[in-house]
């Protein structure tokens, strides 16, 4: 993992807007931590990550509603989680690289460590599973019919009630379980575990394609978590309420579906149709922009340098499929968007590319994209299960003012 970056005395109190000595007075408060450097000087240096919080802090103290505001759009951070840190161009899973878990660990083992700070492949493989719910699905989208479903089986498993630690990561096994059996439109398996899912969605999607289950097993890790989006904090906001992982996963399916979150894939994949052939990818930019139209796929506001989830998905999908037309397609789309307006593309463009490689049915990139999902939701229930506390922001109210009344 990337190691820590530090500031000298000068830049920290200078960041700080203080004398030294005040930056020497937050330090013997533990608001700021130090170490000495190498060398003849022995002068500190001080971590910059605890400068950056303290000068947030001091911002929210002098204007909380401007501060309040900014951060409920990629701003200063709201709730604290040990799960996923987005720092300098990386993602990381409790201090492991999210990339490298997917390149080299199976979905079962980072689901393990989401859930219990344990990279354990079988750490699940005993529990109990059972056939999901008979509700008719057909013809629904993968995501859809995971709202189907859900309630219904909700209502059969009173054991997802107990919201103890180890109870929450049974219920999640049985929830991945279920959404797998769905997708794949086959019977739940009673021996199955997270360790299975990847291999049982290349069976039942890609049988030609044995190479897909690594495809399958990178994207579910890659969308596993993603720091505090907007189905993962509504996530929180229902388990602070104290309801059970369905209604968790169920929330958050009601976010990512929105075409501003994962629905994003849906138009993705409109723009890998309207280019169709590598040979009008640059007309279809230049068609999109004429009409002031976005460029769906491109661009990530925490990522200014390019998505690492995007790129690890473009390049595993080339590795497999080789020279597939997709795969052509969408390096044609990649280069115009970066020669025209500068922009790299998101895990968005990745998971519909993956999903278009493998002839796979429709929405199946956004049914990707909330399998791995879920796994982050559950993960953030257990932090808020465990902190026992209500998400309950006040809002700023800008309306008119109280009508009074006249005395007569």
């Amino acid at each position: 993992m990337k190691q820590p970056t530090y500031l000298t005395a000068k830049e920290a109190a200078r960041l700080l807007d203080v004398q030294v000595p005040t930056l020497y007075a937050y330090v013997s408060r533990g608001l700021i931590r130090s170490e000495e450097t190498e060398g003849k000087s022995r002068a500190r240096r001080y971590l910059a990550a605890d400068v950056e919080a303290l000068r947030t802090r001091k911002e929210l103290r002098r204007d909380p509603a401007k501060v309040a505001e900014s951060a409920l759009h990629f701003g200063a951070p709201v709730l604290e989680s040990a799960i996923t840190l987005i720092e300098d161009g990386r993602f990381y899973y409790r201090g492991h690289d999210a990339i490298a878990l997917a390149r080299e660990r199976p979905f079962a083992a980072v689901v393990s460590l989401i859930w219990t700070g344990r990279l354990a492949a079988d750490w699940l493989d005993d529990a109990a599973y059972s056939d999901p719910p008979a509700v008719g699905v057909k013809g629904l989208a993968p995501i859809e019919a995971f709202q189907a479903v859900l309630p219904l089986a909700a209502a059969q498993d009173w054991a997802a009630y107990d919201l103890s630690p180890t109870a929450v990561g049974q219920t999640g096994a049985r929830i991945l379980n279920l959404l797998t059996a769905v997708f794949t439109n086959q019977p739940a398996n009673s021996q199955a575990s997270p360790h299975s899912i990847p291999d049982r969605l290349q069976q039942a999607l890609a049988p030609q394609q044995p190479q897909a289950a690594g495809l399958f097993n990178t994207a579910l890790i890659l969308c596993a978590d993603h720091e505090l989006n907007v189905s993962s904090f509504t996530a929180r906001c229902v388990a602070s309420a104290g309801s059970t992982p369905y209604g968790v996963v169920a929330a958050g399916l009601a976010a990512l579906q929105g075409p501003k979150h994962g629905g994003f894939t849906e138009r993705v994949a409109a723009l890998l149709r309207e280019a169709y052939t590598p040979e009008r990818a640059a007309a279809t930019l230049a068609s999109r922009l004429r009409r002031g139209e976005g460029i769906p796929g491109f661009g990530h506001p925490l990522y200014p340098n390019g998505d690492p989830r995007a790129r690890e998905l473009l390049d595993q999908v080339t590795a497999v499929c080789g020279a597939c037309p997709v795969v052509l397609l969408a390096q044609e789309l990649e280069t115009a968007v970066w020669q025209t307006v500068g922009l790299r593309p998101t895990v968005d463009f990745g998971l519909a590319v993956l999903a278009r490689a493998l002839d796979l049915p429709p929405g199946a990139a956004l049914g990707l994209f909330a399998l791995g999902r879920t796994v982050g939701w559950i993960g953030h229930a257990l932090e808020q299960y465990q902190l026992d506390q209500m998400i309950r922001p006040r809002a700023r109210y800008v309306g008119p003012a109280p009508e009074r009344l006249e005395e007569t």
